[in-house]
This record gives structure tokens, C-alpha cells and sequence, in this order.
């Protein structure tokens, strides 16, 4: 589509830091695949917890919420699911299980768009494998009970014809080498969004394929460290950036670099918590503190007890709690509630328990 045109890709310019930013992510993907050769254990570990954490932030930014006792049970498929959030969880996992599979035999063609999408809505009445039927405009619906339209996508009847066009036009850039992978993967799920293909899902759907796409070349940090978290925690970025990059888009007048920038920064981001997330791991067994310690400090989102536990095999429950005490007395994390379900976060220079956020809803995914 738009960004894919060897015309548009060819008048794209990147500046010295934009240079810099791709030829870090290539020295990165060569440590991970290191990494995989030498510690396959701690990777192993990290996997199982990236899945669950991509699994429900995915459905999170899309309003799709449920507790995270059910929503562990659900992705490890020790229980099935019992509504309409749960469905969309379990759809979610089989979906991303066939992605983290050998992602280098699915081709990025309307066929595996369409198969993903069936297994995204295998559980739910209504069937996948759909293009939309009707128009569906992206309305962003504020705090206040107002909404604002934020982006038009293509019509539903030009819709078979702009998914044929779009993965055709990334096939002839790649195989043309009109542009680096880490450029076109981005810009195809910005055409992806501006097509909004789907009646339902397209949000869920863009990531699934990011994932996707990025395995094609050995960028596989997202089976280990989840991109959806990363999302998640910067869904300010993740919307503004897509909604600043899709402006003039469909007379190919759009900037995209808004959104590569935000994409390559959480790219970034993944890969330098991936290396210390296995840093951690393959030195930790003499210091289960440290260990305690740096899990917490990656935290954005509020986290119990049992969380830290899980992502620290070999930590006691004792220990954690020791080390959030320390933490606390130390003005580093506050508690939120008592007993054993209470949270704990992050605190930040300039906030306090006291301190209210502001929430915006946004709605990508419809």
C-alpha cells in the first residue's frame, strides 16, 4: 500500500540517529542469537513469562481485561475459558503459540492474515476469517464520555483488493531490497491499521504480525521479552506516534517516521531487557536479592508478590517479601492494599500514592 510504493520508500531519509538506532538493533540480534546457543535454559524461562505477559497486554490495550490468576491459567490451558474476555484470551494464545512456533514458513500473504485471525476468534460465536463487511472508522473515546474520529480507513469493498495490494507490495520490496526489514515491518503494520481489514481484532491482529514479520529475520526478541508490554506500557506513544504517521495516508502524503521511531525505541528497549534479563539469570544464583531487586525495577504496572516469585525461579516467597521491605523503607516502591492479593509499584520521582492519573481510553481494535 502508501508507505510500501518503491516511489515513497525511496524518498525516505534517515538521519544520523535513526542511522545509528538500526545498526544497533543489528548487533543486538546477533547477541540474542548467541545468547540462544549458550544459555537455552534462561531463555526458556523468559519465554513462558513473555507469553503471558503478551497475551494480556495485547487484550488490555484493547479493553479486554481478566483477573491474572485466570489469565495464567488460561495461556498454560489449565482451564478453559468462561466469557467473552476469556475467549478472546484463549484465541490470543493459539494464535501467538503458532507465531512462536517456526514463524519462517508463514509467509506474510491474505491467507495467513486470514488463518491468524481465525484462530484469534476460534473460541467466540462469531467466526474469523472475514474481511469487513462494513466501513469501520477508528474513534478514539475520551474522558469525558466524548469521542473524536482519528483515522478513516480504507472502505469495505476496496478492502480485498488493499490487503492483495499490501502484501504484494512488501513482497516486491523485499525481494527489490528497497528499503531494510527493520523499515518495512513497521510500515506494513501502519498500512496494515490504515487498511483496518477486519470488523473486529485488527489492533490484536497488527501485533500478532509484528511479531511475525520480525521473526522472518531473526529479530526474535519478542518471543522473550514481550513488544505487547512494551506497548502497553507506552500506549501514549504507541497511539500518537500511528495516529501522527497517518495523517495524508491515503493520498501518500503521510510521515512515518513518528511511528518508526517509537517502533525501533521499543525494539530497543526489548532487546536491552532481554540481555538483562538473562544477565540476571545466568549470575543470580549467588545473589537472589540483586535478582528480587532488578525483576521489580522493570516493573511499569502494579505487581503481587506471586508475580516476582514466578519471574525469579529459585527466589522463596520470604526473600521477595525481605526485599520489598528493604525497597520500601528505601522510597523506591509503595505498597498498595494488605493481605496476599495486595499490589506493590514503582515509585516515581514526582508521584505519590496520593498522586491521581489521568486515564484516556483509547480504542484501536475495532
Amino acid at each position: 500500500m502508501h508507505s510500501l510504493t518503491p516511489e515513497y520508500l525511496a524518498a525516505l531519509r534517515f538521519d544520523g540517529t535513526q542511522a545509528a538506532t538500526l545498526r544497533s538493533l543489528g548487533e543486538y540480534q546477533g547477541k540474542q542469537q548467541l545468547y540462544a546457543v549458550q544459555s537455552p535454559e534462561a531463555l526458556k524461562g523468559l519465554r513462558q513469562i513473555a507469553v503471558v505477559e503478551s497475551t494480556g497486554s495485547s487484550n488490555r490495550l484493547e479493553g479486554v481485561v481478566v483477573a491474572p490468576s485466570r489469565l495464567k491459567s488460561l495461556v498454560i490451558r489449565n482451564a478453559r475459558p468462561k466469557n467473552r474476555s476469556e475467549q478472546e484470551i484463549a484465541g490470543y494464545r493459539d494464535a501467538l503459540a503458532l507465531i512462536h512456533e517456526p514463524a519462517e514458513h508463514m509467509p506474510f500473504n491474505e491467507s495467513v492474515v486470514l488463518q491468524l485471525h481465525t484462530l484469534l476468534y476460534r473460541y467466540m460465536p462469531q467466526a474469523g476469517r472475514r474481511w469487513k463487511a462494513t466501513n469501520n472508522d477508528i474513534v478514539e473515546r475520551l474522558s469525558d464520555g466524548t469521542s473524536r474520529l482519528r483515522f478513516q480507513p480504507v472502505a469495505a469493498h476496496l478492502t480485498p483488493l488493499a490487503m492483495a495490494d499490501l502484501t504484494g507490495r512488501y513482497a516486491t520490496a523485499l525481494d527489490q531490497h528497497l528499503a531494510d526489514p527493520l523499515v518495512l515491518a513497521p510500515l506494513a503494520m501502519l498500512d496494515f491499521l490504515c487498511i483496518h481489514p477486519f470488523p473486529d481484532g485488527n489492533g490484536r491482529m497488527s501485533r500478532l504480525l509484528t511479531l511475525l514479520l520480525l521473526c522472518h529475520f531473526d529479530y526474535t526478541v519478542g518471543r522473550y521479552i514481550s513488544l505487547e508490554r512494551i506497548f502497553e506500557d507506552t500506549k501514549d506513544g504507541y497511539y500518537k506516534t500511528l495516529e501522527a504517521s497517518s495523517q495524508g495516508w491515503h493520498q501518500g502524503q503521510h510521515d512515518v517516521k513518528p511511528w518508526l521511531d517509537y517502533f525501533w525505541g521499543a525494539l530497543l528497549q526489548a532487546h536491552r531487557e532481554f540481555e538483562e534479563r538473562v544477565g540476571t539469570i545466568e549470575r543470580g544464583r549467588g545473589s537472589k536479592g540483586d535478582r528480587v531487586r532488578a525483576e521489580v525495577l522493570e516493573r511499569r504496572l502494579p505487581f503481587s508478590i506471586s508475580e516476582i516469585v514466578e519471574a525469579c525461579p529459585g527466589v522463596s516467597r520470604d526473600m521477595v517479601r525481605l526485599v520489598l521491605r528493604a525497597m520500601k523503607s528505601e522510597g523506591l516502591i509503595e505498597s498498595m492494599g494488605k493481605g496476599r492479593g495486595a499490589k506493590w509499584k514503582r515509585v516515581t520521582a514526582g508521584t505519590s500514592s496520593r498522586t491521581a492519573a489521568l486515564a484516556i481510553g483509547h480504542k484501536m481494535d475495532q
